[in-house]
């Protein structure tokens, strides 16, 4: 006998950042100025096989090794791992997990990013990886640096890891940032501020001597809700 499908809880709004946050400067121009429209998925729209689950390479995972080539990449080498889970507690496996980020001097490798920054041509700042089917996911990277970002006087990012992950299909897609605990920054920081107090918090990790490795890296604890009260915030201007 089939089992039936779960039936999440409706999304709770009230813990995202509005799409439209002045102090946020560029959610000015990019968010909706008319009501949102919502469109009935289709059975076909919620079983498209998208976006390579199957091609996940051995050291995709590695954000220390993907990329080096004259050696290991500059920084503070840092562990983060922990479980995506949906409204109800139950781990959500087999979800597809991307990551981005600065280097160790605050610099992203694009074309825009033109910070007085050195690059590091042994670290690509991406990387990606599969949860398992507790839902478990582990991530090797270096720590980011802040960088200045022009949103307003003296405007500096907290370091910060973006995550989007994926579902099964097009509408099942989540992005967000993870923050660095104790980071004077944050209070600063329209982006991070933008979603609701008590809700906010859930975007910082949390440092763990169990996860950290003895000699080599510390460990964090980044758990990533997908619905309900205790949802992970989106990023800004969704």
């Amino acid at each position: 006998m089939t089992e039936p499908t779960p039936r999440l809880s409706p999304r709770d709004w009230a813990s995202h950042p509005p799409s439209l946050s002045p102090a946020y400067a560029s959610s000015v121009l990019r968010s909706p100025t008319r009501p949102l429209i919502p469109i009935a998925a289709s059975l076909a729209e919620l079983a498209q096989p998208v976006y390579g689950h199957d091609m996940i390479g051995a050291l995709d995972h590695d954000l220390t090794r993907n990329a080096a080539r004259n050696g290991a990449p500059l920084g503070e080498r840092i562990i983060v791992a922990g479980r995506v889970l949906d409204d109800q507690g139950r781990p959500v496996p087999h979800t597809l997990i991307e990551v981005w980020q600065a280097n160790a001097a605050g610099r992203y490798i694009h074309r825009i990013d033109q910070h007085d920054a050195p690059l590091d041509p042994n670290f690509l700042g991406a990387g990606r990886t599969l949860t398992d089917a507790q839902g478990r996911y582990r991530l090797l990277t270096i720590k980011p640096g802040a960088y200045p970002w022009g949103n307003h006087p003296n405007a500096w990012r907290p370091q910060h890891i973006h995550f989007s992950l994926f579902g099964a299909h097009l509408g099942s897609r989540l992005v967000t940032q993870m923050y660095f605990p104790g980071d004077p920054l944050l209070e600063l920081d329209p982006i991070y501020n933008s979603a609701p107090a008590g809700a906010r918090e859930r975007m910082v990790a949390q440092f763990s001597i169990d996860l950290t490795q003895e000699g080599f890296a510390l460990g964090y604890v980044f758990d990533i809700v997908l619905r309900g009260l205790q949802a992970t915030p989106m990023e800004a201007a969704r």
